[in-house]
């Protein structure tokens, strides 16, 4: 049985139950200082420290992020030039996980056994799925190298100077599917560990995501199931690290252009991308302005306002600065609510261990079995993990389909149109919520609202302070200068 761990305090380590819930484990997340893990798997053990949480999460691999499917709608949007209409009627998830493309599964299907290019500018690539987490172009990453099969994929990309592959993002609900838009990881170093590890870690290697690729077809699909080698894929490289734009524009600085259309098509795209570009940073304004009037638990800083980066490029003003900035927004939120959802549980949890075995609160054990606890505290446990299936399918939803839709748009402006849908819905269910709490404010309070429309991260901390200044801990920020 995979073991599957919930949130109880510090430490996040969350997933649904396979079993109860038929999911799969979340990524990792760092909350608090004191920690309680736990499981419905008699096999795992519950962590009451730091201590026993690390030595947990050091025997826990990140899992695939997988999500219930949406009603598709009967019809697709059709393409419109005004990007206020584009998504009106089904939105860009519509479809829920098919709003994504995706490649044929590779279960079952036949290898090539003579390869050739069959796609113009494409090229044969590695691949490594990591699971349900979508990487962003511009990002860094590290990653730790142990299964045999990618330990020689690793030697090969040495061997051959390539020093890169593709990661895609796998189908939530079927095996040896994967997404069609993938990113580049370029190998930027490489530190072998085996001797201090025992083998059990080969490599540990940083890596920078420099593009995306667009993947054609698996050659090999039949190693997806006898994991006897890695898959390889025929993908084009659509290449986001700003050194062909450079180069670019070397050439335009060596030979200047005198054609006077060139230059009129140059101002009218420029023109173009300004309006998105404004539009989408008057977007955000409105969501921070109604965040802070809320008093949102997880909100951007008023000065992130003026430092959102819109650009096409792969600069520190580039839109994917703020994409990424956007992915790690709705995984916090992600994080707040599992949290306030475990709260509970959590000092009933510890109260039982006080109860039963007279402890104190400096006494109690680093790890407990989940057979250990009460038939009550079990079937807690299991109505927990129900419950966080069905209130965090939204923002697990917000966190991978919509960053692989941001993923797959063609250009600069869909993108843009695209991340302004996102910050316009998200303002909106604010607005909505917003609503309520006035209505409801003469009547029992604004919060049982709060509770019900939103989870909180602190639930037993006095309210935020009024402007100017709202709780450092509460923040989210996306530069320097936009701590408070």
């Amino acid at each position: 049985m995979v073991p599957c761990y919930l949130p109880m305090g510090a430490l996040v380590l969350f997933t649904l139950c396979p079993v109860v819930c038929g999911f799969v484990p979340l990524p990792l997340f760092s909350l608090r200082s004191a920690a309680t893990l736990i499981s419905s798997d008699e096999n795992t053990q519950i962590c009451t420290t730091n201590a026993g949480c690390n030595a947990i999460m050091s025997r826990v691999s990140s899992s695939p992020l997988r999500m219930a499917e949406m009603d598709d709608d009967e019809d697709d949007d059709e393409d419109d030039e005004d990007d206020e209409d584009e998504y009106e009627d089904v939105g860009p998830l519509g479809r829920g996980v098919d709003s994504v493309a995706w490649l044929p599964t590779a279960a079952g299907a036949r290898d090539d056994e003579n390869p050739k290019i069959t796609k113009e500018d494409s090229e044969f690539l590695p691949l490594f799925p990591l699971g349900g987490i979508v990487y962003t172009p511009n990002s860094e990453h590290v990653l730790n190298i142990f299964e045999p099969r990618y330990r020689q994929m690793y030697t090969d990309i040495l061997m051959n100077g390539s020093k890169r592959f593709v990661v895609s993002m796998s189908h939530p609900t079927e095996s040896g599917r994967f997404a069609q838009m993938g990113v580049l990881f370029e190998l930027e170093e490489l530190k072998e560990v085996s001797e201090q590890t025992e083998d059990q870690i080969k490599y540990i290697c940083n890596h920078k995501v420099t593009g995306r690729v667009k993947l054609h077809r698996i050659v090999n699909p039949s190693a997806w199931q006898s994991r006897d080698t890695y898959l390889r894929v025929e993908g084009t490289i659509i290449d986001d690290s700003g050194k062909d734009s450079v180069k670019e524009e070397k050439k335009d600085e060596e030979v200047p252009s005198n054609d006077a259309y060139d230059m009129l098509a140059a101002a009218a795209s420029g023109g173009v991308h300004s309006k998105l570009e404004k539009s989408l940073q008057d977007a955000f304004a409105a969501l921070v302005d109604i965040q802070h009037d809320l008093e949102e638990d997880v909100r951007f800083t008023r000065p992130s306002v003026a430092t959102l980066a819109v650009k096409n490029g792969a600069t520190k003003a580039g839109l994917w600065q703020s994409i990424k900035l956007w992915q790690t927004f709705a995984d916090q939120r992600l994080m707040a609510m599992q949290n306030e959802l475990q709260l509970e549980f959590q000092e009933r949890l510890q109260a039982f261990l006080k109860k039963e075995r007279g402890l104190k609160d400096d006494e109690l054990p680093s790890a407990i079995g989940f057979e250990e606890l009460s038939a009550e505290l079990q079937q807690e446990v299991k109505d927990l993990q129900k419950r966080m299936a069905v209130e965090i399918q939204p923002l697990v939803l917000e966190s991978t389909l919509t960053m692989q839709k941001i993923l797959e748009a063609e250009d600069h402006p869909a993108r843009l149109k695209l991340l302004k849908y996102f910050i316009e819905n998200e303002t909106n269910r604010l607005s909505t919520k917003r609503t309520l709490k006035s209505i409801f404010t003469g009547i029992g309070g604004s919060d049982t609202l709060d509770r019900v429309e939103e989870p909180v991260t602190k639930k037993n901390a006095p309210p935020s302070p009024k402007p100017p200044q709202p709780p450092t801990s509460s923040i989210f920020i996306d530069e320097e200068d936009a701590f408070q």
